[in-house]
């Protein structure tokens, strides 16, 4: 029987005109380098992230609404640390101890999306 094999990337969907706050808060503070989307797809907008672990979209949507529920849990090295740069940059993270031996939290993205972040 044919099954998945792995899941290719997340998209999330941001106000036109934020490419420049995706970028700040992908790339600048969670460290997602930048890929060229192929021509045909940048006419559209957006900005795609993608590191060897982790490809994360970013889609403009024209009656945009944040995810507040669905969302990206991201496996991270050193929660603490992040959850400081990432308050210090105006996105504080909400702990969440709901799962017995998980550190995890949540943090905002500049449109109000629902990140999860998980100690890895």
């Amino acid at each position: 029987m044919p099954g998945l094999v792995a899941l290719d990337h997340v998209q999330l969907a941001m106000p036109a005109g934020g490419e420049d706050a995706a970028r700040a808060f992908y790339t600048g503070l969670l460290g997602l380098p930048e890929v060229a989307k192929p021509p045909v797809l940048a006419a559209r907008g957006g900005c795609w992230f993608e590191s060897a672990a982790v490809k994360l979209h970013l889609g403009i949507e024209a009656d945009f609404r944040p995810a507040r529920k669905a969302h990206p849990a991201l496996l991270v090295d050193d929660l603490a640390a992040l959850g400081v740069l990432l308050g210090a940059a105006g996105h504080p993270v909400t702990p969440d101890d709901a799962l017995p031996g998980t550190a995890r939290g949540y943090v905002d993205d500049p449109f109000g999306n629902r990140i999860e972040l998980i100690q890895a």
